[in-house]
Order: C-alpha cells, then sequence, then structure tokens
C-alpha cells in the first residue's frame, strides 16, 4: 500500500496563508490544497516552510535543504513579490535562485507548482512614481518564472490574471494579501490544472470558505494590532527602497526617459533567461498552463 502523498510549500507570506486566518495563525491556500492531494484512502504530510517577507535567496539558502531533506512528491514553490520592493532587485539572481530550486526539487522526482504574481502596485493603488517601477520590475520577474516553469515543466497557475481589483472580496483587508476568498480560488486553480494534467486527486478545494468573511470591526482590529505591527517589522527594509524608486521613477519622467526603463528592463530579464542557458531563454509563455475558462 503507497504511503501518504508529501507536499512541501516554500515561499513567502502569500503561501504561508497570510490573510485567511484561523485560530492559531494562518492557513491559506496550499493547506487548502493539501487536503486535496491525494484520493479518497490515502493521506498527505504537509510541511510549510513559506515565511512572511522571504526572498527568493531565502529558497536556496534556508527553505531548499529542508524541502529536499523531506523527499516531496508535490512541491509549491511561489516566491518573487518581495524581491521586486527591495531597493537592490536584481531579476539575474532571482532567475538563479529560481532556477536552482525548481532544478533541485525536480531532479528528486517531485511535481513542482509553480505561479506567476500580480503587481503589487496595482493592489495596493499606489501612485504612479511607486507603480509604474514596481509593475515593470513584477513583469520582470514573471517573465522569468513562466520561462523557468516551462524549462522545468511544472505545473503553472497564473495568479496574476485572476480578477483581484474587480472583485475586492479576493483581497484581505490589507489590500496585498489574498483574503479567504482569495486562497481558495488559487488552491481551486491548482486543483483544476492537476486535475487536467491527469493527477489522481480528491475532491477539489471549496470554491468559498465555508465560514463567513471577517466584519468591518474584525478587520479593524487586524490592522490595529498585527497589521500594523507587520508593516511596521517591513518598513525598516520596503520603505527605504520604495522611497528610492519613486525618486528615480521621477527623475526619468523628468528627462522623459521611462520608456528606456521599460526597455532596459526587459533586457536585463531576457539577459537573466540567457545566462542560464539556451533551455531557460526560450518563449515564456511555453508550456505555462492556464485557468481553465
Amino acid at each position: 500500500m503507497a504511503g501518504p502523498v508529501r507536499f512541501v510549500a516554500l515561499g513567502d507570506s502569500l503561501t504561508e496563508g497570510v490573510g485567511d486566518p484561523v485560530a492559531g495563525g494562518w492557513r491559506g491556500w496550499a493547506a487548502l490544497l493539501a487536503r486535496s492531494l491525494a484520493p479518497a484512502g490515502a493521506g498527505v504530510e504537509f510541511t510549510n516552510l513559506a515565511r512572511s517577507g522571504a526572498l527568493s535567496t531565502d529558497l536556496t539558502a534556508e527553505q531548499l535543504p529542508v524541502a529536499l531533506a523531506l523527499r516531496p512528491a508535490v512541491a509549491a514553490v511561489v516566491v518573487g513579490g518581495n524581491d521586486t520592493l527591495r531597493a537592490g532587485f536584481d531579476v539575474g539572481r532571482t532567475a538563479r535562485e529560481l532556477d536552482t530550486t525548481f532544478r533541485e526539487l525536480a531532479r528528486t522526482g517531485a511535481l513542482v507548482l509553480t505561479a506567476c504574481l500580480p503587481d503589487p502596485g496595482t493592489l495596493l493603488r499606489l501612485p504612479q512614481p511607486l507603480a509604474r517601477p514596481l509593475a515593470r520590475r513584477m513583469r520582470a520577474v514573471n517573465t522569468v518564472v513562466h520561462a523557468l516553469s516551462a524549462r522545468h515543466r511544472t505545473v503553472h497557475l497564473h495568479i496574476a490574471e485572476l480578477p483581484w481589483t474587480a472583485r475586492r472580496q479576493l483581497l484581505s483587508v490589507d489590500r496585498l494579501h489574498p483574503s479567504a476568498e482569495g486562497h481558495h480560488l488559487i488552491a481551486r486553480g491548482f486543483h483544476d490544472l492537476l486535475t487536467a494534467a491527469g493527477r489522481p486527486l480528491g475532491p477539489a478545494p471549496a470554491t468559498e470558505p465555508a465560514e463567513p468573511p471577517p466584519g468591518a470591526l474584525a478587520d479593524l482590529w487586524w490592522m490595529a494590532t498585527r497589521g500594523t505591527r507587520w508593516v511596521s517589522d517591513r518598513s525598516t527594509d520596503l520603505l527605504p527602497g520604495l522611497l528610492a524608486l519613486a525618486a528615480v521613477e521621477g527623475f526619468t519622467r523628468l528627462r522623459g526617459a521611462t520608456g528606456r526603463q521599460d526597455e532596459q528592463m526587459v533586457r536585463a530579464a531576457a539577459a537573466a533567461l540567457a545566462s542560464l542557458g539556451r533551455a531557460g531563454a526560450g518563449d515564456p509563455s511555453a508550456g505555462c498552463l492556464k485557468l481553465p475558462s
């Protein structure tokens, strides 16, 4: 008799489950998906290594060694948003860390789940001097993730294409992380893709949480207690980087060189992929599974 399916999740606050609170912490899309990764009669061993604030460098330095030791059958790797928020953003470094993580997990026989991410500037409705450079960086990271997902034959979910701004209820009170409903939608999306790929699974996650969403008072209480602390803990490294981005963007706009900045980031993403070898530099959309219509 086959043993339980081992599922390990790597990443940052999105995969940690921020925005989907349960007693004692967070739940999140990975925990929701874990319940459905094995057919009836088989168990699932789920380990969530994701942590809030993690960068792509944290994957290889901290999370990947633990994940490899667990020898998972399925491994989720969703990261990159925090990279775009740092002053020292380097799409080449992000590409190398992701390529190493995908390759080493696939080498053990794990089925790797990946995703592209929505632009944080759009979600937060930031002013243009901040929103444009963040969007530029997020496009570069997603280009890399698309190409590497095709290279390593992952199951890839286009999280960026979900209707985050059209359906406000999909976002938590902080406007940056999914709500419980948003996490359910992500879990259901991965389940649909795995089903389409022919993997035997259990029943699909619910499209919406069984419990009602928190009310306005609960949201305000979260922001006043945990939310403000979350922002404060990250202000020391996020805020200076964001202000630097805004200053550079304002200067380039005055010079009429904004378009040149966009082109440079496109070239940087292409160079990052080319540096990994021809296998990683193909069509960024090739082999990426899209959400079923």
